[in-house]
């Protein structure tokens, strides 16, 4: 390991919406020469295919590890998604986990695809891993589909990590229960992230796992002032308006945040008859606009300011029991001041965790 590499910290490519996917590639790179531990990936139906992305970071890097952060079960045929995981996994040397979600409901609706469930995704997990032990699976009855016969090689035997992308009280314990790893949600308050670390542990003990063996990602949206003012916007006001139209209850709920809030925020004229996502179609104009209907305390859960201050709240993460930090909305290059001043305060025990995102130990 490189000794200016920091394994414990992440960020995602191509954050956000992004018309430019090769842009991937410059920003695997940068990481890489920063020394960022991992890429996440996530997926959206126009230009971030998640696998198409995974082989890209792969085949561009040497280092990096690499997750889908996160693509859903329902949109391949699982012998699909277990051939695409041992691909990108051997592809890029053993650097690969596999992050699923649930994904949202109203889009699987208009999609003509099941919803996702708890039952499934325990499924699925099941049945991926048994390919990839090589085994065959015959008869299969079960959440995740009717499958007569799946088999990818008899003489397979691959170790790759699955991560869960969960921020429920019971989907994060089904995650410690289950997951190699898991990814937490943006915009959780310190409160929140120790809640939710605690219950993943909790799952974990109680499937009889050792609860140290999940890796657990925060994410946090970094912004910091070395930015100009519209980008701070789009990427902290913008990104949280984005999702309070998607899933404001589900965010607000597990923050213990005013419901009201949220209610008057969904009853503004500006965002009632909205006619997309903030972070993507917002002027600066709607940002401002936004910005006075949006606490400054919900804004708060993030890191924002000097680069000093925003290493100071990556150690905030670490101190509420994340194992690892996934710099959240910011580029590689965006990110270069922070990881300076996150260098000076950085504490000791990191350098001999793995490289890939899903594992807690080589």
């Amino acid at each position: 390991m490189h000794s200016a590499d920091l394994p414990e910290l992440g960020f995602y490519g191509l954050a956000g919406h992004s018309g430019s996917p090769r842009d991937l590639i410059g920003e695997v790179a940068e990481g890489e020469r920063l020394g960022l531990g991992s890429v996440f990936l996530s997926e959206r139906f126009t230009t971030k295919e998640a696998a198409a992305l995974s082989g890209a970071a792969a085949a561009v890097s040497e280092r990096i590890g690499i997750a889908t952060a996160a693509t859903n079960h329902n949109t391949r045929h699982p012998l699909l998604t277990a051939t695409f995981a041992t691909t990108v996994h051997r592809l890029s040397g053993g650097r690969f986990a596999l992050g699923l979600g649930r994904g949202f409901d109203m889009l699987f609706d208009v999609m003509g695809l099941p919803r996702v469930t708890t039952a499934q995704l325990d499924d699925v997990i099941g049945i991926l891993r048994r390919l990839w032990r090589g085994e065959a699976v015959a008869g299969h009855d079960g959440p995740a589909g009717n499958f007569p016969y799946l088999s990818q090689d008899p003489s397979f035997d691959e170790d790759i990590p699955v991560i869960l992308t969960a921020m429920g009280e019971r989907t994060l314990e089904f995650a410690g229960r289950v997951a190699d790893g898991v990814v937490l949600h943006t915009f959780f308050t310190d409160e929140t992230l120790a809640a939710a670390v605690a219950a993943i542990r909790r799952g974990a003990d109680r499937a009889g796992r050792d609860p140290a063996s999940v890796r657990v990602w925060s994410v946090l949206a970094t912004v910091g002032d070395h930015l100009d003012e519209e980008a701070r916007l789009r990427k902290l006001v913008g990104r949280l308006a984005t999702y309070l139209q998607g899933y404001g209850d589900l965010l607000v709920g597990v923050n213990g945040w005013d419901p009201a809030v949220l209610a008057r925020f969904r009853a503004d004229d500006l965002v009632s008859g909205y006619p997309g996502a903030f972070d993507v179609v917002g002027t600066a104009a709607d940002l401002r606009h936004v910005a006075g209907l949006i606490p400054d305390e919900w804004l708060a859960a993030s890191a924002t300011g000097s680069p000093e201050r925003c290493a100071a709240r990556v150690l905030d993460q670490f101190g509420a029991g994340a194992d690892g930090v996934i710099l959240h909305g910011a580029t590689p290059a965006e990110l270069a001041p922070v990881l300076d001043a996150y260098r000076r305060a950085r504490p000791d025990g990191f350098d001999g965790l793995p490289r890939n995102p899903g594992r807690t130990a080589r």
